[in-house]
Protein backbone atom coordinates (compact mmCIF):
# COMPACT_ATOMS: atom_id res chain seq x y z
CA UNK A 1 0.00 0.00 0.00
CA UNK A 2 1.04 3.79 -1.14
CA UNK A 3 0.83 6.44 1.23
CA UNK A 4 1.04 10.02 0.47
CA UNK A 5 3.85 11.63 2.99
CA UNK A 6 3.05 14.87 2.31
CA UNK A 7 -0.39 14.47 3.98
CA UNK A 8 1.05 12.39 6.77
CA UNK A 9 4.43 14.86 7.81
CA UNK A 10 3.99 17.86 8.80
CA UNK A 11 6.79 19.07 6.47
CA UNK A 12 7.17 19.86 2.50
CA UNK A 13 8.86 18.94 0.09
CA UNK A 14 12.01 18.68 0.02
CA UNK A 15 11.98 18.08 3.89
CA UNK A 16 10.27 14.77 3.05
CA UNK A 17 13.19 12.68 3.52
CA UNK A 18 11.31 9.55 3.27
CA UNK A 19 10.62 7.36 0.58
CA UNK A 20 7.88 5.00 1.69
CA UNK A 21 6.30 3.34 4.75
CA UNK A 22 7.10 -0.55 5.23
CA UNK A 23 5.35 -1.65 7.72
CA UNK A 24 2.42 -0.27 10.27
CA UNK A 25 1.87 -2.03 13.68
CA UNK A 26 0.08 0.15 15.96
CA UNK A 27 -1.33 -2.64 18.21
CA UNK A 28 2.84 -3.23 19.09
CA UNK A 29 4.19 -0.16 18.99
CA UNK A 30 5.84 0.32 15.92
CA UNK A 31 6.35 1.61 12.15
CA UNK A 32 8.85 0.84 9.54
CA UNK A 33 10.10 3.17 6.57
CA UNK A 34 12.34 3.46 3.80
CA UNK A 35 14.53 5.89 2.22
CA UNK A 36 16.82 5.67 -1.06
CA UNK A 37 20.02 7.49 -0.98
CA UNK A 38 20.53 9.58 -4.68
CA UNK A 39 21.77 12.89 -5.69
CA UNK A 40 19.16 15.70 -5.36
CA UNK A 41 18.21 14.18 -1.85
CA UNK A 42 18.49 17.17 0.58
CA UNK A 43 21.47 16.62 2.94
CA UNK A 44 23.15 14.56 -0.24
CA UNK A 45 26.55 15.35 -0.90
CA UNK A 46 29.71 13.66 -3.51
CA UNK A 47 30.32 10.93 -0.50
CA UNK A 48 26.27 10.15 -0.03
CA UNK A 49 24.20 11.41 3.30
CA UNK A 50 26.14 12.25 6.77
CA UNK A 51 24.52 9.31 8.99
CA UNK A 52 24.30 12.54 11.45
CA UNK A 53 21.31 13.00 9.01
CA UNK A 54 19.99 9.43 10.25
CA UNK A 55 18.76 11.22 13.38
CA UNK A 56 15.88 12.70 11.07
CA UNK A 57 14.86 9.76 9.17
CA UNK A 58 14.24 7.96 12.54
CA UNK A 59 12.33 11.36 13.59
CA UNK A 60 10.31 11.26 10.47
CA UNK A 61 9.31 7.72 11.07
CA UNK A 62 8.12 8.89 14.56
CA UNK A 63 6.05 11.22 12.58
CA UNK A 64 4.64 8.62 10.80
CA UNK A 65 3.68 6.17 13.50
CA UNK A 66 2.38 9.93 15.39
CA UNK A 67 -0.04 10.21 12.34
CA UNK A 68 -1.55 6.42 12.31
CA UNK A 69 -1.29 6.40 16.34
CA UNK A 70 -3.55 9.58 16.53
CA UNK A 71 -6.16 7.70 13.86
CA UNK A 72 -5.42 9.85 10.81
CA UNK A 73 -6.09 13.01 11.91
CA UNK A 74 -4.01 16.20 10.32
CA UNK A 75 -0.20 15.93 11.43
CA UNK A 76 1.02 17.92 14.09
CA UNK A 77 4.28 19.10 14.53
CA UNK A 78 5.80 17.43 17.75
CA UNK A 79 9.53 18.26 19.23
CA UNK A 80 12.53 16.34 19.30
CA UNK A 81 13.91 16.72 22.94
CA UNK A 82 16.99 14.90 22.81
CA UNK A 83 18.53 11.74 21.52
CA UNK A 84 20.38 9.10 23.67
CA UNK A 85 23.42 6.26 22.39
CA UNK A 86 22.83 7.49 18.80
CA UNK A 87 25.30 5.26 17.27
CA UNK A 88 26.84 4.43 13.60
CA UNK A 89 28.63 2.05 11.93
CA UNK A 90 28.85 3.80 8.59
CA UNK A 91 30.05 7.62 8.36
CA UNK A 92 27.38 7.73 5.33
CA UNK A 93 24.29 5.94 3.77
CA UNK A 94 25.95 5.30 -0.02
CA UNK A 95 24.54 6.49 -3.10
CA UNK A 96 22.19 3.84 -4.60
CA UNK A 97 21.67 2.20 -0.90
CA UNK A 98 18.04 1.69 0.44
CA UNK A 99 17.77 1.96 4.05
CA UNK A 100 14.58 0.88 6.35
CA UNK A 101 14.13 2.73 9.25
CA UNK A 102 12.35 0.66 12.18
CA UNK A 103 10.65 3.03 15.77
CA UNK A 104 9.02 1.11 18.57
CA UNK A 105 7.38 3.04 21.17
CA UNK A 106 8.45 2.81 24.80
CA UNK A 107 7.07 4.75 26.72
CA UNK A 108 4.66 7.58 26.89
CA UNK A 109 2.53 10.08 29.30
CA UNK A 110 0.44 11.34 26.05
CA UNK A 111 3.08 14.34 25.27
CA UNK A 112 6.82 13.33 26.09
CA UNK A 113 7.50 9.59 24.12
CA UNK A 114 9.89 7.46 23.87
CA UNK A 115 11.24 5.56 20.79
CA UNK A 116 13.67 2.80 20.12
CA UNK A 117 15.13 3.29 16.55
CA UNK A 118 16.82 1.38 14.49
CA UNK A 119 18.63 1.81 10.80
CA UNK A 120 19.35 -1.21 8.68
CA UNK A 121 20.95 -2.02 5.09
CA UNK A 122 19.20 -3.90 2.66
CA UNK A 123 20.90 -6.94 3.76
CA UNK A 124 19.08 -6.67 7.38
CA UNK A 125 22.73 -5.30 9.13
CA UNK A 126 22.26 -2.44 11.64
CA UNK A 127 23.80 0.83 10.93
CA UNK A 128 22.47 2.97 13.12
CA UNK A 129 20.50 3.36 16.38
CA UNK A 130 19.16 5.75 18.88
CA UNK A 131 16.50 6.10 21.66
CA UNK A 132 14.61 9.57 21.13
CA UNK A 133 12.23 11.41 23.07
CA UNK A 134 9.68 13.50 21.26
CA UNK A 135 7.13 15.70 22.74
CA UNK A 136 3.67 16.78 21.24
CA UNK A 137 0.95 18.62 22.21
CA UNK A 138 -2.54 19.59 21.19
CA UNK A 139 -1.18 23.28 22.03
CA UNK A 140 2.47 23.00 20.27
CA UNK A 141 1.56 25.53 17.47
CA UNK A 142 1.05 28.16 20.20
CA UNK A 143 3.95 26.49 21.81
CA UNK A 144 6.09 27.16 19.04
CA UNK A 145 4.62 30.57 18.14
CA UNK A 146 5.92 31.58 21.78
CA UNK A 147 1.62 32.29 22.79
Amino acid sequence: MSFDLAKILPHKPPMILLDEILEIDIENSTLSSLFRVYPGKLFYTKNGINTIAGIEFMAQTIGCYAYFKNQCSEPKPGLLLGTRLYNNKIEYFQEGEEYKVTVREVFTDNQIVVFDCLIYDTVGEEIASATINAYQSDNITEFLQGE
